[in-house]
C-alpha cells in the first residue's frame, strides 16, 4: 500500500484557544483556599499514620493511603527549594517577563508549594533563600490570593 503522505510537509496552524470553564475544587482545596482568602492563613493536611504535613493539602496520604483528617496551620515563611525564570512572553503568563516561579517548603510542611516569586531580581534568586508570602489585598478564593513570595 502506497503512503499518500510520503514527501508531504506537515501543515502547522498557529492559534489561540480560550475555553472558559468552572470546576469544583472539592472539600480539601476549598478549605485551603478559603483560609487564605478569609484569614490570610496557610493550612496543610497531616497524615495520622506518618505525620507528614502536605501543603498544598492532600485528602489522602500518597505514602500511607490513609485519609488526611487533621488540619494544621503552617507558617507563611519558608525556604526556596527550586526555581525557574520565564523569560519569553507567552499569553498564559500573568504578567510581563521575566516571571519567577519557585517551589517553597513552608515551615511546618513536609512538601513544597509552587508559586510566584516577587520583589526580587531574577539574577539574585538562590536556592535556600528564605521567603515569605505576600497576600493580595483583594482576595477571591484562588491560589493567587497569595500574590507571591518575597525574600526576607
Amino acid at each position: 500500500m502506497e503512503d499518500i503522505f510520503e514527501g508531504m510537509e506537515p501543515m502547522v496552524y498557529q492559534s489561540r484557544i480560550n475555553i472558559p470553564y468552572n470546576w469544583w475544587a472539592g472539600d480539601t482545596a476549598s478549605r485551603f483556599l478559603l483560609a487564605i482568602r478569609d484569614e490570610r492563613k496557610i493550612l496543610g493536611t497531616q497524615c495520622d499514620s506518618c505525620n507528614r504535613v502536605f501543603v498544598p493539602p492532600r485528602k489522602t496520604c500518597p505514602t500511607c493511603f490513609t485519609d488526611n483528617q487533621g488540619w494544621v496551620n503552617v507558617s507563611d515563611v519558608g525556604i526556596l527549594e527550586a526555581f525557574t525564570v520565564a523569560r519569553r512572553q507567552l499569553a498564559a503568563l500573568p504578567g510581563k517577563v521575566p516571571i519567577c516561579f519557585g517551589l517553597i517548603k513552608l515551615e511546618g510542611a513536609d512538601t513544597a508549594l509552587l508559586h510566584y516569586l516577587g520583589e526580587v531580581d531574577p539574577e539574585e534568586i538562590k536556592i535556600g533563600m528564605r521567603v515569605q508570602a505576600r497576600f493580595a489585598e483583594e482576595r477571591e478564593g484562588k491560589i493567587t490570593d497569595i500574590a507571591y513570595f518575597r525574600p526576607i
